[in-house]
């Protein structure tokens, strides 16, 4: 049998991943840091087609090792800078965040298990912020090719075309949406000048991830899902949802510290009925109150690659 057909059989089981997975390489951008400006930096492990880096340090980091990621089986690193898993369940909405000026659901996608749990992915968002509805989510796909484009946004029920190529931009004046490419295609940098920050990219389960935890992924469907950093610019003291209530003062992880996987609990209270719905329990979205300013969060140093299971980012 030749090696071509060898290759060929070893993919039937699994989504065929067409990309070249090549290291991908980060500048600092800032000239201010002149001793980093410029110069091409290999990024980690974690995360080796796509990372940013912190400028000062002139280190690459993963975005999903950084305080507001939501990646993987949905791996969240709250605004308290505690890494913990909430799984939700498959082809159900959860409430992400919710605060009187804005509200996040996010769409859970995924595969039922042995191990007593569905294995799930966060597939779309849904931000209401005012009177604006925006939606990101992952199309489905079968045959991945790392320049195609699997990114579906829409801004009010309108579908968002943006041009191709990296850094190009869409804005939206009437809504202050701004939207700008990272790279050729599947990952995005968008913005709603002084309230919130999101990137988001589009990423396939690979044959080899299918194989080290057992996701038994198909040929039919590469589960393609969302990776997702959060910067948040001005949040209530009553902000609330999976993720929302790790940046709430005060707020004490609920999650058993040092377990090799801490799982949040609390469906009941982050499930909602649409990924346009308010209905979740703790829902904010809305409401009366007094703004309460949240400074930046402090920076954090995340122990292990973006795979790490049980990491800490302290302070």
């Amino acid at each position: 049998m030749s090696l071509l057909w060898k290759f060929l059989l070893s993919l039937s089981f699994s989504c065929l991943f067409l990309g070249y997975v090549s290291a991908g390489k980060v500048k600092c951008q800032d000239p201010y840091y002149g001793y980093c400006y410029g110069i091409p930096l290999k990024c980690p492990p974690g995360c080796p087609k796509l990372c940013q880096v912190d400028c000062k340090t002139c280190k690459p980091y993963c975005d999903c090792d950084k305080p507001g990621a939501v990646c993987q089986d949905p791996r969240f690193i709250g605004g308290d800078g505690v890494m913990f898993y909430f799984h939700g369940r498959k082809d159900e909405d959860f409430c992400l965040l919710t605060d009187p000026d804005l509200h996040i659901n996010g769409h859970f996608i995924g595969k039922r298990s042995t191990k007593g749990r569905d294995f799930t992915w966060v597939q779309s968002i849904g931000l209401l912020f005012g009177p604006n509805q925006l939606y990101i989510g992952a199309n489905k796909v079968s045959d991945w090719h790392d320049t195609t484009d699997y990114m579906h946004i829409q801004l009010n029920g309108q579908d968002v075309i943006i041009p191709s190529g990296d850094g190009e931009t869409w804005l939206s004046s009437e809504t202050g949406v701004s939207i700008k490419r990272v790279g050729p295609a599947n990952a995005i940098e968008l913005e709603v000048a002084g309230s919130f920050k999101v990137r988001a990219r589009v990423v396939p389960i690979t044959q080899e991830e299918s194989r080290i935890h057992g996701y038994d992924i198909t040929s039919d469907d590469c589960f393609a899902h969302l990776e997702l950093g959060f910067k948040f610019n001005s949040l209530s003291s009553s902000v609330n949802g999976v993720l929302g209530q790790t940046y709430a003062p005060g707020y004490r992880t609920q999650v058993k510290m040092g377990a090799p996987m801490p799982i949040m609990g609390g469906n009941h209270k982050f499930s909602s009925s649409h990924l346009f719905s308010t209905d979740c329990a703790v829902s904010r979205f809305g409401l009366n109150h007094d703004a309460h300013e949240l400074d930046d969060l402090p920076m954090v140093a995340c122990g292990g690659d973006s795979g790490a299971r049980g990491m800490v980012c302290k302070r």
